[in-house]
C-alpha cells in the first residue's frame, strides 16, 4: 500500500512570517520521486489581507523546498471561498519561478467557505488527467492540503469520503478558529498524521518544517532489495513496482507479465494477430496481402501480373493464376488453351429431327412448318390443335399495295404450320381499312391449301384505320356460329390476331375489351409505325406472349416463330436444353 505522503503534512502550515527571506527551510531540496500535489487555500473573507500574504510567502518557501518537475512533484493551487478558483493546474508549470510568480499575483476571493465545493473541485477537476494529473495506473501518489480558518459552510464528510475512495490523501490544517470536527471529517487515516491545527498563520512554518522532513525520507529504491523486476518507483516513506511497456504486474507488485494485446478485442486485424511484448501487428492468411491500413486483407491478383497466357479469361486462386473458357469451350491440356464445344456429338441429344450446339447448351429443330414438341425434342404439325382463328389484316392506304403482298405471305406462312380441317383448327379473314369486309368466314375451308388460295385471292382495300371498328365486327359476326364457328360447349379455343402498321383512328379499349371477356384470346401484331400502348391494349395477357413487333414488313417473317408456340395449344417451344 502507498504510503502516505505527509503523515505529518500538517506541517504544511510552516510559519508565514511577512518576509520571504524568514521562512525559507533549511536543508537542500530532496528529491522525493513522482508526486501529484494540490493545495486548496481558503481564500474567504475571514483570512485577513496580511495573513494572506503570509500564505503566499509561505507557499513560495515551500516550493523551493520540493523537487519539482514533471517527472517529479507536479504542484497545483485552487483558492476557494463561496466559489472555487484554479490559481494553475497541476500540468501548467514544470518550472519553479513560474509558480512563484502566479503565486504572488493571487487575489483572495474574500466571500464565504464552501469547502466542501473545494474538495469536490479537487477530485473531479484539479487531479483528472487533463489537468495534468498522472493517470492511475501510474500509480503516482495523490495528495491534496486543505487549509482552512473557519467552519465550513456545506457538509465535508461524503465528499471528502469520495475523495479518499479515489486514492487521494488529504491533509486538513486548520489555523486559528477552524472547526476540529470538519479537520476530522475531511482527513485521511491515521487522523493523527493528517489532522492539523495551529494557533495563527505566524504558527504555520510547524507545519511546513514536518510536511519537509515527510518529503525527504529515504529513498527505499535506492536502498535496494524492492525486488522489482522492472522498475522501482519511490514516494514519501513508500515504494510501489512499475513494468515496462508491454507488461503488467502480477498479483504479487513485484513481478511483471507480458501483455498479449491481440486477445484483448480491439486489434481490429481482419485475419490474424499477432502479439509481441508491448505492441501486435496483423498477417494474413496465405493468398493474401496486408492493406495500407495494416488491418484488412486483401486477395492477391495472381492475373493482374500479366503473365498467365490464357486464352479467354484467367482466374486468380489462392495457389496462383488459373486459366478459364468461355461458354462452349473446352480448356486444352496446356491449360492456357481453349477448343469449342460439339454437344450435339458428346451427348444423347434425342431430337427427332436436328441437333444445334450453343455453348454450354444444344438445342432440337423441326423441318419446315413443324412444330417443336413439349418435350423439347419431338416434332409436330399441331395435329392436337382444334382452334378457331379469325385473323384482322390491316388494309389501310399506310400498308401500300407491295407491303399488303407481303402481309399475305405472312399469313399463309401462319396457315402452313396449323392442321387446318373442319375437325382442327379452323380459319377466318377479315380485312380493315375505313370499312370491315369479311374475306372469308371460319367455315369456308377446310384444307390449307384452300384457304392459302383464298388469302392470296384478298384484294386491298386502301382508305383508313378503324381498327375498333374491326374488333367490334369480329365479337358480335366473325366467331358466331352462322360464320362457321364451333358451339362453346365444345370449349374449341377461339384466337383472335390483329395485325396492323399504324395507330388507330377509332378507339380500340372498349371492344378489345370486350373480346377479352367474350373468352377470345386476343394477339397483336405490329409493324413500322404501330403504336405499342395500342397493341398492349389490344392483346391478351401478359403482353410479353401476345404482343410481337417488326420494323419494317420485310423482316416480319422472324414474328412466326413466337406465333407458332402461341397459336398452337399446349405447345412450348424452349430455348435451349442445358447439360
Amino acid at each position: 500500500m502507498r504510503g502516505r505522503l505527509c503523515s505529518q503534512l500538517p506541517m504544511f502550515l510552516l510559519l508565514l512570517q511577512p518576509w520571504e527571506t524568514q521562512l525559507q527551510f533549511a536543508g537542500p531540496r530532496c528529491r522525493t520521486g513522482p508526486l501529484d500535489l494540490v493545495f486548496v487555500i481558503d481564500s474567504s473573507r475571514s483570512v485577513r489581507p496580511f495573513e494572506f500574504q503570509t500564505m503566499r510567502q509561505f507557499l513560495v518557501s515551500l516550493l523551493r523546498s520540493l523537487d519539482v518537475g514533471p517527472n517529479a512533484t507536479r504542484v497545483g493551487v485552487i483558492q476557494y471561498s463561496s466559489q472555487v478558483q484554479s490559481v494553475f493546474p497541476l500540468g501548467t508549470f514544470s518550472r519553479r519561478e513560474d509558480m512563484e510568480r502566479a503565486i504572488r499575483t493571487l487575489v483572495p476571493l474574500a466571500q464565504g467557505t464552501m469547502t466542501g465545493l473545494a474538495i469536490q473541485y479537487a477530485m473531479n477537476v484539479a487531479f483528472s488527467v487533463a489537468e495534468g494529473a498522472r493517470p492511475p495506473e501510474a500509480r503516482v501518489p495523490r495528495v491534496a492540503v486543505i487549509v482552512t480558518d473557519g467552519r465550513p459552510q456545506d457538509r465535508v464528510a461524503e465528499v471528502a469520503a469520495q475523495a479518499r475512495a479515489r486514492g487521494i490523501e488529504i491533509y486538513a490544517v486548520g489555523v486559528q478558529r477552524a472547526d476540529v470536527a470538519s479537520l476530522r471529517a475531511m482527513a485521511s487515516p491515521p487522523l493523527d498524521e493528517h489532522v492539523f491545527l495551529v494557533e495563527s498563520f505566524d504558527r504555520i512554518q510547524e507545519f511546513g518544517l514536518q510536511f519537509q522532513r515527510r518529503l525527504c525520507r529515504k529513498d527505499l529504491c535506492a536502498e535496494g532489495g524492492h525486488g522489482c523486476q522492472h522498475q522501482c518507483v519511490s514516494s514519501p516513506g513508500t515504494f510501489h513496482c512499475a513494468c515496462n511497456p508491454g507488461y503488467r504486474l502480477a498479483a504479487d507488485d513485484k513481478s511483471c507479465l507480458a501483455l498479449d494485446l491481440c486477445t484483448e478485442g480491439t486489434h481490429g486485424c481482419e485475419h490474424h494477430c499477432v502479439s509481441s511484448p508491448g505492441f501486435y501487428f496483423c498477417r494474413c492468411r496465405a493468398g493474401f496481402v496486408l492493406q495500407q491500413d495494416q488491418r484488412s486483407c486483401r486477395a492477391i491478383d495472381h492475373c493482374s501480373f500479366g503473365n498467365h497466357s490464357c486464352q479467354h479469361e484467367c482466374v486468380s486462386t489462392f495457389g496462383g493464376p488459373r486459366c478459364r473458357c468461355r461458354g462452349g469451350y473446352n480448356l486444352l491440356p496446356d491449360g492456357r488453351s481453349c477448343q469449342a464445344q460439339d454437344l450435339c456429338n458428346g451427348v444423347d441429344h434425342g431430337c427427332e429431327f436436328q441437333c444445334v450446339s450453343e455453348g454450354f447448351s444444344y438445342r432440337c429443330l423441326c423441318p419446315e412448318r413443324w412444330q417443336l414438341q413439349a418435350d423439347g425434342k419431338s416434332c409436330s404439325r399441331c395435329q392436337e390443335g382444334h382452334v378457331d382463328l379469325v385473323l384482322l389484316v390491316d388494309g389501310s392506304k399506310s400498308v401500300r399495295p407491295q407491303n399488303f403482298e407481303l402481309v399475305k405471305r405472312f399469313v399463309n406462312q401462319i396457315v402452313d404450320f396449323l392442321d387446318v380441317s373442319p375437325e382442327g383448327t379452323r380459319v377466318g379473314l377479315v380485312q380493315f381499312s375505313s370499312r370491315v369486309r369479311t374475306e372469308f368466314p371460319l367455315g369456308r375451308y377446310g384444307t390449307a391449301a384452300e384457304v392459302k388460295q383464298a388469302v392470296l385471292a384478298v384484294e386491298y382495300m386502301e382508305r383508313g384505320t378503324m381498327t375498333g371498328l374491326a374488333l367490334r365486327h369480329m365479337v358480335e359476326h366473325s366467331f358466331s356460329e352462322a360464320q362457321g364457328a364451333r358451339p362453346r360447349a365444345l370449349n374449341v379455343p377461339r384466337v383472335g390476331l390483329v395485325f396492323t402498321d399504324g395507330r388507330s383512328q377509332d378507339d380500340v379499349s372498349v371492344w378489345a375489351a370486350r373480346a377479352k371477356e367474350e373468352g377470345i384470346v386476343m394477339y397483336a401484331v405490329g409493324v413500322g409505325k404501330a403504336v405499342e400502348e395500342e397493341l398492349r391494349e389490344i392483346a391478351s395477357e401478359p403482353a410479353e406472349l401476345h404482343v410481337s413487333y417488326s420494323p419494317d414488313f420485310s423482316t416480319m417473317t422472324h414474328l412466326l416463330e413466337n406465333l407458332k408456340g402461341s397459336i398452337c395449344p399446349d405447345l412450348v417451344i424452349p430455348m435451349s436444353i442445358k447439360v
